[in-house]
């Protein structure tokens, strides 16, 4: 039996030992805005500027703690009334997120695995959808929405969402590399209706798939800034991000109380990445495990 010779032992030590030290090198850099983002809704506006993290002081480790606090988290929601736009986000963004998701799987089952009259011309019609930008619908989503009546209100920002092309074609894919056809053969056979098979059979395949694709959709809703001002119209319909956006001042600027409306928006979005974290993992390698 060959034996590993000690140098080599050594070596392999090293390496990884390189490679971890880079990698905790490269999280602290990235955790640094976001310690920064914390510490800085935590100071009060008039030392704001003294110090870049937190305060000096006579506490434990030089820092004066005693002079943190959370009041600008009270005037968001007190003075601000947060509360009301984080919860317009958190139903927007969810509503669009799990509707997009069932839709875009729904639509691409179907594209990759029945046959039928134009299918090769609605894929090749995705295909094309893929490379129009987004800002070149604005203004003919808005005119259709003025039509059917829908602008001011949640429906008018969700159901043009339902169905990307980008989900459309991506659960597409996701379809045909992870769905067997003899699968669904067999459930046919069985007296499987195509309903109770896609719920029973298709999606449990395809969930890695949905949770990065939920995520991806869950955040670019929560972050839409300019399509939530083009369609709602009542302040108090607008979602986090706009209400962010208005904290700035005609004349000056507290920076500590848009800090503080940046770590409300930000940890819902952490919080939910933390729990899809291994379905998201899984969803962007899928395609290169199984070609």
């Amino acid at each position: 039996m060959p034996q590993i010779k000690p140098n080599k032992v050594i070596g392999s030590a090293g390496v990884y030992t390189l490679l971890y030290s880079v990698l905790i090198f490269c999280s602290l850099v990235t955790l640094v805005p976001f310690a920064y983002l914390f510490c800085a809704s935590l100071k009060p506006s008039a030392i704001f500027f003294d110090n870049l993290f937190l305060p000096e002081g006579d506490g434990l480790f030089g820092i004066g703690w005693e002079k943190l606090n959370f009041n600008h988290f009270h005037r968001l929601f007190v003075e601000q009334g947060f509360a009301r736009y984080l919860l317009n986000s958190i139903f927007f963004a969810s509503v669009s997120g799990v509707l997009a998701t069932l839709f875009s799987a729904m639509s691409g089952y179907a594209l990759a695995k029945f046959r039928f009259r134009g299918r090769d011309s609605i894929t090749n019609l995705v295909l094309a959808a893929l490379v129009v930008p987004g800002a070149l619908l604005l203004a003919p989503n808005y005119q259709l929405l003025y039509w059917f009546g829908m602008l001011d209100s949640y429906t008018g920002l969700i159901i043009p969402a339902l169905a990307p092309a980008f989900g459309v074609y991506l659960f597409r894919q996701a379809t045909v590399n992870s769905v067997p056809n003899e699968m669904l053969e067999s459930a046919r056979i069985d007296g499987c209706g195509e309903i109770k098979i896609f719920f029973t059979f298709v999606l449990p395949l395809i969930r890695p798939m949905m949770g990065a694709f939920l995520l991806l959709t869950f955040l670019g809703s929560w972050n839409n800034f300019i399509g939530t001002q083009i369609v709602l119209q009542t302040p108090e319909k607008m979602p986090l991000a706009v209400a962010i956006n208005q904290l700035r001042g005609t004349y000056g600027t507290d920076y500590g109380l848009i800090m503080a409306g940046t770590v409300v928006s930000i940890l819902p979005v952490l919080v939910l990445f933390l729990l899809l974290q291994k379905e998201f993992i899984s969803g962007l390698t899928s395609g290169a495990v199984k070609g």
